[in-house]
């Protein structure tokens, strides 16, 4: 069966960012026969592209150049805006977009960011969705991940084939740009005092002699279940700590969200203290291994005795929302 060149779009959809999510998306785009075309920082995942029938380019305006859709998937909002609008001598891709593109915004960033970027972009006659994703880099990759998009209906819907390709769990949350993002904030919340206490309840279980590994099996069928405590902490119980899901991620992901709640005039404890846990996981170096780290963090602070939990009722236990 011959597959077509561009199913989804007329032109190369461009991917900037082809990290562990950037990367699966374009090459579920390839399965399906349409033309991709990416940029990292990082050759080497020029190289993981590229396999799949992807055309690496040398800079984000170059990936961009005549594309009618491009997919931002890098990790905070500086790097994003250095993609789109260029940073120094470099050009950025919204300069080199076609007339009338769309953007994809799908990191998790602050919703003010969004609106600023989105509100620059529609000055350029560019539209923009707001599309934060949840589901990791498997589910990315078999279409089956969540796309949480704020955005006109009009641009919503004229994206309908390509979204629907991208992520089996699509939701319009609103018309308005940056409402993906506190959708995804607050979703990624719950994610992170979730795994903090179900890394507290299993590192517990050690301490009193119970076996991890059966335990957690007791909480999968009980009502103390969760899908990340049960993810994250299986592979961590096998001592499985390669990078899915960076650390730095949901730490940087759950101060956001507290940010986002303070500016809402309220203050998260269970938001905070678990922000402070991974603030913790950061500096007991953490941070490029997966987040199930952190029950390798309780485990320590357990094994360390009475006084050493690090506390979060303090001012300082949720440390303002990084800048990107």
């Amino acid at each position: 069966m011959t597959r077509r060149s561009n199913p989804f779009c007329p032109t190369p959809v461009a991917v900037v960012g082809i990290g562990n999510m950037g990367l699966a998306m374009s090459q579920r785009l390839r399965d399906a026969g349409q033309a991709v075309q990416v940029h990292d920082t990082d050759a080497a995942r020029h190289v993981l592209a590229a396999a799949a029938g992807a055309l690496p380019c040398a800079s984000a305006a170059e990936a961009a150049a005549g594309c009618a859709v491009l997919i931002v998937a890098v990790v905070d909002a500086a790097q994003t805006e250095a993609v789109l609008f260029g940073q120094g001598s470099q050009r950025g891709a919204a300069a080199a977009l076609a007339p009338g593109a769309t953007v994809l915004l799908c990191p998790t960033i602050g919703p003010a960011d969004v609106e600023r970027l989105a509100a620059r972009l529609a000055g350029l006659g560019l539209a923009c969705l707001d599309a934060p994703m949840s589901g990791g880099p498997a589910r990315a990759r078999d279409g089956s991940m969540s796309l949480m998009v704020a955005g006109a209906d009009a641009t919503w819907q004229a994206l309908q084939p390509l979204l629907r390709h991208l992520a089996a769990r699509l939701f319009h949350i609103s018309s308005k740009a940056g409402d993906g993002a506190r959708t995804k904030l607050v979703n990624n919340l719950l994610a992170a005092v979730n795994l903090a206490g179900a890394a507290e309840a299993i590192a517990l279980a050690q301490r009193l002699g119970l076996d991890g590994v059966q335990t957690l099996a007791v909480i999968a069928q009980s009502s103390g279940h969760s899908w990340i405590a049960a993810d994250r902490l299986a592979r961590a119980l096998a001592g499985d700590f390669a990078p899915r899901a960076h650390t730095t991620l949901l730490a940087k992901d759950c101060a956001l969200a507290v940010a986002m709640a303070t500016q809402a005039g309220v203050q998260p404890l269970l938001g905070r203290q678990a922000a402070a846990q991974f603030q913790a996981a950061l500096a007991a170096g953490f941070a490029g291994d997966d987040d199930a780290r952190l029950l390798s963090l309780l485990q320590q602070q357990f094994a360390a005795g009475p006084g050493a939990t690090h506390q979060a009722d303090g001012p300082d236990a949720a440390q303002a929302a990084p800048a990107g």
